[in-house]
């Protein structure tokens, strides 16, 4: 074997051995309080739409968007919603639906992402809601990365939607009486690069 083929050989088996170094690492990124939040809508008997927001909302986002793979983990605050109406929120928070007192975090825990291009497009995990988890997806309206000038960070995140059937959770608070058991879900989420 010459010089010149035993030094090629040399180089392409270091290659090969660096290659899983040289593999992108996944990013980590944290949510942004003030631009981080849950809201929800449910029909009130087909009259109006009942909205809320829950304020604290925290959690960790690992993104790999060129192996297109991430996982997300957020707990929500509950007895940190917001409907405008301070006694509509203690009724919310009590036990007849969202039982803050003994259930005071909801999670969601997404591992499967989906993607186009470089943009998640969905995202499926585990929703843990007054002590229940069941399987959800939530759907991208949007979702973007961008520089942020004020952060001097990247900065990941987008809207995100699903619905949800409340009875899976517990929540039945009036479903006998013609209350709908549909809820949709919008997470608004931006994570700052660590």
């Amino acid at each position: 074997m010459s010089l010149r083929s035993t030094l090629a050989l040399t180089s392409a088996v270091a290659a090969l051995a660096c290659a899983p170094l040289a593999q992108a690492e996944p990013t980590m990124y944290t949510t942004d309080p003030d631009h981080t939040f849950a809201t929800f809508e449910i029909s009130h008997f087909g009259a109006s739409i009942i909205r809320g927001r829950f304020d604290k909302v925290q959690g960790s986002v690992q993104l790999d968007r060129k192996a297109r793979t991430g996982r997300v983990d957020v707990v929500v605050d509950v007895n940190s919603l917001s409907v405008g109406v301070p006694s509509f929120e203690k009724h919310v928070r009590g036990n007849e639906i969202l039982d803050a007192g003994q259930h005071p975090t909801a999670r969601f825990v997404g591992t499967q992402f989906t993607f186009d291009g470089d943009k998640v497009t969905a995202v499926a995990g585990e929703l843990t809601l007054k002590g229940k988890t069941q399987p959800v997806t939530f759907k991208a309206n949007q979702f973007s990365c961008y520089d942020s000038p004020i952060l001097k960070t990247e900065v990941c995140g987008g809207d995100f939607e699903a619905t949800i059937d409340r009875t899976a959770f517990g929540v039945d608070y009036m479903v006998s009486m013609g209350f709908t058991k549909q809820v949709r879900i919008v997470a608004q989420i931006e994570a700052a690069k660590r």
